[in-house]
């Protein structure tokens, strides 16, 4: 493992119980019979980075999980490696922190240019750190590329409903026109609207996607399509304001609104969205 050029940071932190932290960052670095000045610099340069300073002379026991987890992504870090190999090394962190070592990482691969594998189902650290991102579902790749295009443009309902937070709205429709690669879909809460889709057929059952930050009130903008329901939950968040109605159908939908509401809770409304950032999968 020494001569393979390669730092793997585990769920489980993988640490030597009887080693401090000093040592278990050191330990790669010992192997390869790296000078001890050498050593010295990479492990007190990682212990900065992630705030480690005054944990050295600690054994993994007397650590938190969340320290653990800093201790052996600077396990990692002082080997240099050419290939990162990391399994979600952030999901034990708080969330200020996990913000931190973020940042970190992604600093690290800009100065070093080396390869990082990252296993998440944190979509968030996906779509920050990747350049390339493989989305998977039961071992099967679903679809592969940049952050912006798999968020733009999904493959599948699984990859729309995966990306995107809060996730994508699914509402089921049925096809009433389809022509030169448009789709014209409704519902008992959707008025007839135009989207782009492929090989669709008059009288079929798909789904219609809207993500919660393109739908907005429908008396806010000039629209092309609405879907009506009834309020039955707002959530202020201060940045941003998530509305959920519940459609005739008994979908909940959400909205997210970059500004405060003046609605009820039980109110009747319409909010609209644009077909053309609007998204159409076939019936599962």
């Amino acid at each position: 493992p020494r001569d393979r050029g390669i730092a793997m940071v585990f769920q489980s932190y993988a640490l030597y119980p009887h080693l401090s932290v000093y040592e278990n960052m050191s330990f790669g670095l010992t192997l390869q019979k790296m000078p001890k000045s050498e050593i010295d610099k990479r492990v007190r340069e990682s212990a900065r980075i992630l705030q480690l300073e005054e944990l050295l002379e600690r054994k993994p026991a007397a650590l938190s999980g969340g320290q653990r987890q800093r201790v052996a992504i600077g396990r990692a870090i002082t080997r240099e490696p050419s290939v990162f190999l990391f399994d979600e090394p952030l999901s034990n962190l708080d969330a200020a922190l996990r913000m931190d070592t973020r940042r970190e990482i992604a600093e690290l691969h800009s100065s070093i240019g080396a390869t990082m594998i990252y296993v998440t189902h944190d979509q968030v650290e996906a779509m920050t750190l990747a350049d390339k991102i493989v989305v998977l579902k039961d071992g099967m790749v679903q679809q592969v590329g940049t952050p912006m295009k798999i968020f733009q443009r999904p493959a599948n309902q699984f990859v729309a409903g995966f990306i995107g937070s809060p996730r994508m709205n699914f509402i089921d429709v049925l096809v009433t026109d389809f022509s030169d690669g448009r789709a014209t879909v409704c519902s008992d809460s959707i008025h007839p609207v135009t989207i782009k889709g492929d090989n669709f057929t008059i009288g079929e059952r798909a789904v219609l996607g809207v993500r919660p930050q393109h739908l907005r009130p429908a008396n806010d903008a000039e629209h092309g399509g609405t879907i009506s329901g009834t309020i039955s939950l707002i959530e202020r968040l201060g940045t941003e304001t998530i509305v959920s109605f519940d459609t005739k159908q008994s979908e909940r939908i959400l909205s997210a609104i970059p500004d405060d509401v003046s609605f009820g809770v039980g109110e009747k409304t319409e909010f609209c969205f644009n077909p053309q950032s609007a998204h159409l999968f076939p019936a599962s």
